[in-house]
Order: structure tokens, then sequence, then C-alpha cells
């Protein structure tokens, strides 16, 4: 394998060009990438938009938030063929979670296309459902490995057609023990395709998968650098482990995020934090590996769209989530391995945001601090506990945001539109009041200012969707 090294500037010099007219895109994808506020390209984008286009092999190395999915999903975009419906690209994610945005932010992509499919292929929705979505094709699956791996051996995916396979946070995949998995399903791909491979590192695992699999890959690099006028690191040490959780409440009560993301180390951690903050009037909510997938597709949805201050997580329960606009990142517990604290702190702070990121240090985890100092190389900044003060006046912290639950999605051909136009039409809302709305198979979430959840839903009942009454429930943190 001949690798050629591109390497990203993390930031952009004042000549360089990073509109996308300067990309052989269709003018219907310019004007729907200026409609999405895409008004110039990512570092990672301008770096391997141009290779990726001219159908070349990319091995891209990029932290989560720099823009990868749309430098590959414009790639694949421009290469479909819509009329065909077969299935002409693939994009294989660690998690569910990464699959479904992938889905999402592909759809959004595709707008300016004409009636482009796009599949989720993953665990959590029956295999019932997913046969009959393939039965009516699709031109783009996105999926996990394992459920992938079930279509191709029951031989209800067909990828015969296939012109583009995305390998999409390879090294999470592999950490995951999907290694054995990722080769049955590349191997179950045409020899002639273009493969472009996305992983936030380079381990030696990576290297051996790009060399079985890719042709002559265009090495991409984009420093795992933070800018620390983007992301605010700051330590404080804890005395006794019996002063954690409520040093947790001390920062939430004196920097107010709006949205924070709170990392455990275990799960019983997860559990006690998540008790302490709800008895402290702080709307949070926990994942952890014990929630059913319909209960964490509802954590996820009300994080997401603010209608959830704290998300409390470990690692492995946090792998593959994308959350926009995520204000502050608390290490409650210390990790262990220097590279998931960037990892961690890296999901704020993204896309010209300015985010917090926030750890707790014990007398017993000075050395893994110090670890972190010396392999990320960057210089601790300490600051006293004492220092923090309650802002909130001893206020409950609550979102601005509470979510509504419609029992019925896009088999009721619910959209977005119909309930956006039945909240701001008879209901008499401002569209400003509503926020996001996630519509899926059978259910639809659809985010109100706090202050009108409980009208909103007393109107939504008595309404109609589509001409038809539907069933409406309040999600609480």
């Amino acid at each position: 394998m001949t690798e050629t090294n591109v390497t990203a500037s993390p930031e952009a010099q004042p000549n360089d060009d990073l509109s996308f007219a300067r990309l052989p895109l269709a003018p219907a994808t310019l004007a729907n990438l200026q409609q999405l506020g895409y008004l110039q390209m990512t570092p990672i984008q301008a770096a391997s938009l141009p290779l990726a286009l001219a159908g070349q092999d990319i091995i891209a190395q990029a932290k989560t938030g720099s823009g990868k999915t749309a430098a590959f999903a414009l790639s694949l975009l421009t290469k479909l063929n819509p009329r065909h419906f077969g299935v002409q690209a693939m994009v294989l994610c660690p998690t569910r979670e990464l699959a479904e945005q992938v889905t999402q932010e592909i759809r959004r992509l595709a707008r300016g296309e004409d009636n482009i499919k796009v599949l989720p292929l993953c665990g959590g929705i029956t295999m019932k459902k997913q046969l009959s979505s393939l039965e009516h094709g699709a031109h783009i699956v996105v999926g996990t490995p394992g459920r992938i791996l079930d279509h191709l051996e029951r031989e209800t995916l067909d990828l015969s057609a296939l012109q583009t396979l995305v390998l999409d946070e390879a090294d999470r995949m592999l950490d995951m023990g999907f290694y054995d998995d990722m080769v049955t399903v590349v191997k179950s791909c045409p020899s002639e395709r273009q493969t472009l491979l996305f992983s936030a590192t380079y381990p030696t695992s990576i290297a051996n998968l790009s060399q079985r699999f890719l042709k002559k890959p265009q090495m991409v690099t984009l420093p795992e650098q933070h800018d620390a006028s983007k992301i605010r690191q700051r330590f404080y040490e804890i005395e006794d482990e019996e002063d954690r959780l409520p040093a947790v409440v001390k920062l939430l009560r004196h920097f107010k995020p709006a949205s924070t993301l709170a990392f455990c180390n275990t799960k019983n951690q997860c559990r006690d934090l998540l008790e302490r903050l709800q008895k402290e009037g702080i709307s949070a909510l926990a994942l952890h590996g014990e929630l059913e997938q319909r209960e964490r597709d509802q954590v996820l949805i009300q994080f997401a769209n603010r209608s959830c201050s704290v998300l409390v997580a470990t690692d492995v329960a946090a792998r593959g989530l994308d959350i926009a606009q995520l204000e502050a990142v608390i290490n409650v517990d210390v990790t262990p391995d220097p590279e998931v604290h960037v990892h961690r702190i890296g999901r704020t702070g993204r896309a010209d945001e300015e985010g917090w990121a926030l750890s707790l240090v014990s007398g017993n985890e000075m050395q893994r601090a110090a670890n972190l100092e010396s392999a990320n190389n960057f210089k601790i900044e300490w600051h006293p506990l004492g220092e923090l003060s309650d802002t909130t006046g001893g206020k409950p912290l609550l979102p601005a945001m509470t979510t509504l639950l419609i029992l019925g999605g896009r088999k009721e051909k619910i959209r977005p539109g119909d309930v956006l136009g039945a909240l701001t039409g008879d209901a008499g809302y401002a569209k400003e009041q509503i926020g996001k709305i996630n519509v899926t198979d059978t259910t639809t979430y659809v985010a109100v200012e706090r202050g009108i959840a409980r009208e909103a839903l007393r109107k939504l009942s008595a309404g109609t969707i589509k001409g038809k009454r539907v069933k409406v429930h309040l999600l609480s943190a």
C-alpha cells in the first residue's frame, strides 16, 4: 500500500479558499449547503473532499466534531444514480447513535438531490422493519457491523452495486471488538470501489486494516489538538472521595452551563451522581448499559434538544455521541487513558463554539493527572474549589425546553413540518418557541419552551396533525 500524506491545517490562512463552490458539486447541492449554513469548509473537509471527489481512497485522521461526516457524505452523494434503487454506498459506524446521526446528516446534505433514500441498519430496530425497507430499495445504508453482517448472512442486503464504502470512527469499531465483523463485511463488497476510512487515532490495527482493503490511499491528518482559547480546562483538587459529588454540584451552580456531559469511570458512579443531581434540583439523565434502546433514545433526544441540563455517562455509554453546542464537559473521575481525556473534552468547544472542560482530581488520581499533562503536552491549570460560588441563588437548574412525545411517526406520514404547523397554526405559538423535532418510525419528539409545555400538550391532544388526533405525553428529566 502506498500512502500520500496531506496535512490539514487546523486553522485556515487568510488566503485559503474554503468555499464549497470551488469543488465540482452540483448547483443544487451548493444551494442546499448555503441553506444549511455551511458557509465554508472545515480543515478536514478542505483537505479530504477534493481527493474523495477525485475518486481516491482516503485514510483521514480527525477528531469527532471536525466535520468529517460532510467530508465523506458529499463525496458519496455525487456518485449516486437516484434512478437506481440499489445500495450504492455504505457507511459502517461503531454505535447505533452515531449511525443515526450520520443518517440524519446525509439526509440533510441530500436535500438538493432527487429522492435519495438513506436507510439505517442497526440493532434496536426490529429486523422485520428493516427487511421491509430493504425490499423497497435504498441508495445508501448506514449501520453497525453486527447488524450489517446479519443482513449479509440472511442475503437480504445486496452490495453488488456498491461504489463507496466508508469506515467511520474505525478505531472505535476496533476497540469494541468488531475487527472480524469488519473484515467479513468489507470482503463482501465489490473489489472495485472507493474506500474512505475515518479515524481519530492511527494505531497499528488501523494500519493493518488499511493495508488489506485500501488502494493507494491518501493519508489526510488533522492534528488532535484542542484550541486553548476554545476549550478552557480547569482542574480542581478534592480532599476526600466524599467531596467528589458535591464538587460536581458546585461546578454546575457556579458555571451554569446550559448543557453538560459528565463523565464517570463506572456505572455505579453514574447512578450515585444522577441521584445527587436530581436531589439538588438539577435536571439530569444518565446513560448506562441497563437502559432499553427506547429509553436510551429518549435520553439522548432530550439532552440534544435542550430538555435536560446534564447527561451523566461512562465512556463506553457515550461512544459515538455527537451533541451540538455542548457548553461543558466535567470529568467526575480522571480517566487512566490520556487519549480518552482528549476525546472527552473534545465534545465541547466545537464548530468555533467555546466550552469548559472541568476535571476533579483526588489525591489518588494525581499520577493520572500528571500523565495527562505529559502525554497531551499541556500545563494543568489548578483552581481551588473555594473560589466557586452559587450563582443560581439556590434555585433549581432547569433546561430551557421540555420534550413532548407524540405517538405517531414516519409510518403515519408525519413530518417535522406537520408538527411545527400544528403548533404555530391552531395552537398559536411562535416559531421561536419550538425547538428540535425528531421523527422516528412510530414516534415524534418535539421540544417546546418549558413555560408552554403543559399547555402545548393540551392543545396538541385536543387538535389534529395531518387531520388525525394523536396521543401526546410529556417527558421530564
